[in-house]
């Protein structure tokens, strides 16, 4: 081909009212009208849809007819567009539209976003060794393998790195903190623990409490699951935890105080906590106000030990308070102007929902009747004891051996899971239908499989009196119910349905609310009528300036991660609160969510070799083994299961998020935020030249190509020629 071919110069061009060419196409034609048009003092402005110029004549072997070598005829013109001045290179751009008329347009221009800045890369490669996404290579047409992370091919110009990412996997973006679950699931996968747990702790300082008692919403909406089952990512979360805490814990470096004004926490629970580290980072001195006599909330008090084990939250709490956060226990905070006057500059309210809800029935107040919360924490804090064969409460009552727990929610199931370890009989009735219990339903099968008898759609009457002490519940049979705008229950009952069930401890599990009562009404701080703190949703400040609020205290019971995603954002406020700064955060930029169809996550499994296959069972205690004691029933995978686990990944977003290329990048030109953006340049001419596509393979079926090893395309046949190729020529 000449130097010549690729360009006509119409009399147009000669002196056109704005002084640029738009050339759409990066291969050698468009390359060559660039550089004839650059050389004669236009600007131009060349338009390549890939992340590097060179079209397909960089993956030729020869050219024809005079079977050159294609890079060697090629190599000098990448170089020199790549150079010249007058030529302004977009790679990964599209035009999406041309207005105007003969000598004066205006071309809107798409940039997609490449991750990585071309001005600041230097090619070094480091981001794509560190890369564990591995996805057939398009430019050697699929016959190899490459890595998210990289370089079209080594003469690439530029000569610059480049993401392949179809935006945030959908488990990202169900997780109220954003967990990056692609991200640790690819590196468990290629063995690399330590990687795994770090991109965890970036939007998560309690992965070994989540892999363990997390809702899971990731998994909801895994892709995985339009084929045959998701991903377990809450297992693999708990299984990477798991294998790094036991190794020797290294120390943690306390962060380095770069601002004067304190900020007091009340609440020693995942939102305070998670807070607090935010804000040490930050530089701020944390001090957390606790009434308990341990830290971690609910977690600590109002989780059985058999779903999560004291030595996790103790390790994840002293990671936190080892950044320098100053911890109070036995503290209780009663007067929030003493705080201010103490010289904190801000205040957070973080408490969990440590009380109890006791129903307005005849007898509630009977001895006998417990509340949920006291229940589980005084198990928690070993407060039960076992004297001549009976178990007593806290308070030296007899507890059992009949035990009716009343709620049907996930609260009510650890309850009563809880006192079948102390060897009591259980009982579980609720208002729902057995198929809209609140509850997961693995954990009510969990909990029959134990031995706890259930009675749904049960209406309760009063609590009965045997003595002055109570003996039971008298119930009804529900017939339908629903709850009316303000949350109030309305229930529909069968007449005539009146029965007993008997019992010597009845505990109330119908729901918990945050302890606010140390909140005077003279404080500042507005209450809503559900008994949380009135908020601004955006900011988390409460009514009273320097207070914000978050976690339960505002949404009411809530799970740990949306705790964890509430504290993350009330350090935000804070910490614009104390720059001085407007409380309403920026706003973040949209990324597009990578939602499947299952024709489409079929094709991905093909494309990734993924099998087909279900999830990798996770181990448990034997039923028999439960009883008399709080072991820990999950038992988490070995590193076999946890990689098998992770292999059934679709990587949805290809690109997994895992910040192992920003960890790697001594150049800082990793941005995993850059969003498409579109621009609008204006040119005198428009010259195409956009190359051309190679035979639709699935038209080719009937000539065996796809499904017969050894039938290639032309460009294959090419690719396998070529020295740079896959075979090495």
């Amino acid at each position: 081909m000449s130097d010549n071919s690729a360009v006509r110069l119409d009399p147009i061009l000669a002196a056109p009212p704005v002084g640029a060419v738009l050339v759409v196409g990066g291969g050698i034609a468009g390359m060559q009208a660039s550089l004839d048009l650059a050389d004669q003092g236009f600007r131009v402005h060349l338009i390549e849809a890939r992340s590097a110029i060179g079209g397909h004549m960089a993956q030729l072997d020869k050219t024809f007819p005079t079977n050159d070598c294609a890079m060697c005829t090629i190599s000098p013109k990448l170089v020199e567009t790549g150079r010249h001045l007058n030529i302004d290179v977009h790679t990964q751009t599209q035009v999406v539209r041309v207005d105007g008329h003969a000598g004066d347009f205006t071309v809107t221009l798409r940039h997609k976003p490449r991750y990585i800045d071309p001005t600041k890369c230097v090619g070094c490669g480091d981001c794509a060794t560190v890369c564990p996404v591995v996805i057939p290579d398009p430019f050697n047409e699929g016959l190899s393998q490459r890595r998210a992370a990289h370089k079209l091919y080594p003469q690439a110009v530029p000569n610059a790195y480049a993401i392949e990412k179809l935006g945030i996997s959908p488990c990202r973006d169900a997780c109220p903190a954003g967990q990056r679950a692609q991200g640790y699931i690819a590196l468990i996968r290629e063995g690399r623990f330590q990687d795994a747990l770090r991109v965890i702790k970036e939007d998560n300082p309690f992965p070994g409490i989540c892999g363990r008692i997390c809702n899971h919403r990731c998994e909801t909406a895994c892709n995985r699951g339009l084929i045959d089952e998701p991903v377990n990512i809450r297992a693999l979360k708990r299984f990477v935890t798991d294998r790094v805490y036991a190794e020797p814990r290294s120390p943690i470096t306390p962060a380095e105080k770069r601002f004067g004004p304190k900020v007091a926490i009340i609440g020693a629970g995942p939102c305070g906590l998670t807070a607090a580290q935010d804000l040490a980072r930050l530089g701020y001195p944390v001090t957390i106000f606790e009434a308990l006599p341990v830290a971690g909330g609910m977690l600590r008090v109002g989780v059985p030990e058999y779903r999560l084990p004291t030595a996790i939250i103790e390790r994840e709490v002293a990671d936190i308070l080892d950044l320098g956060v100053e911890l109070r226990l036995n503290t209780r905070v009663d007067d929030l102007d003493q705080l201010f006057a103490d010289g904190f500059s801000s205040v957070l309210i973080a408490v969990g929902a440590h009380e109890g809800v006791r129903l307005p029935l005849p007898g509630a107040q009977l001895p006998g009747v417990l509340l949920n919360t006291h229940f589980l924490r005084d198990v928690r804090l070993a407060r039960f004891q076992r004297e001549d064969g009976r178990v007593l409460t806290a308070d030296g009552q007899p507890f059992g051996p009949r035990v009716l727990v009343l709620g049907g929610g996930n609260v009510a199931i650890d309850v009563a899971r809880s006192a079948v370890r102390l060897g009591a009989q259980v009982d579980l009735a609720c208002v729902e239908p057995r198929d809209r219990m609140p509850c997961h339903p693995w954990e009510a099968e969990a909990a029959e499989a134990e031995g706890v008898r259930l009675f749904p759609g049960r209406s309760f009457l009063r609590v009965v009196d045997d003595g002055g002490r109570a003996a039971g519940v008298e119930c009804v049979r529900v017939t339908d119910f629903a709850f009316d705008a303000d949350g109030r229950l309305n229930v529909e009952t069968e007449p005539g349905s009146e029965h007993i069930l008997s019992a010597d401890t009845v505990i109330f599990s119908v729901g918990q609310r945050a302890g606010l009562a140390f909140i005077p009404e003279d404080a500042g701080v507005g209450i809503t009528r559900q008994r949380t703190i009135a908020i601004n949703p955006n900011t988390m400040a409460a009514t009273r300036p320097g207070v914000f609020a978050a976690g339960d205290s505002v949404s009411g019971t809530a799970f740990v991660i949306e705790a964890v995603a509430s504290g993350h954002r009330a350090a935000e406020s804070i910490h614009r609160y104390l720059q001085g700064e407007a409380l309403e955060p920026a706003p973040r930029p949209e990324l597009p969510v990578v939602k499947l169809t299952r024709s489409e996550a079929l094709n991905r499994m093909t494309a990734g070799h993924v099998r087909l296959g279900g999830r990798v069972p996770m181990p448990e205690l034997p039923v028999s083994a439960r009883f008399g004691n709080f072991v820990e029933v999950e038992r988490g995978y070995t590193d076999e299961l946890a990689q098998a686990e992770a292999a059934r990944c679709l990587a949805c977003a290809i690109c997994s998020e895992c910040l192992s290329c920003q960890y790697a990048c001594k150049a800082q030109a990793v941005n995993h935020n850059d969003v498409e953006r579109e621009e609008q340049v204006h040119v005198g001419a428009v010259i195409l030249a956009p190359g051309y596509q190679i035979y639709n393979a699935e038209l080719s079926g009937e000539f065996g190509l796809g499904r017969y090893p050894n039938v290639v395309t032309s460009l294959q046949f090419e690719r396998l020629l070529s020295a740079s190729g896959p075979t090495g020529g």
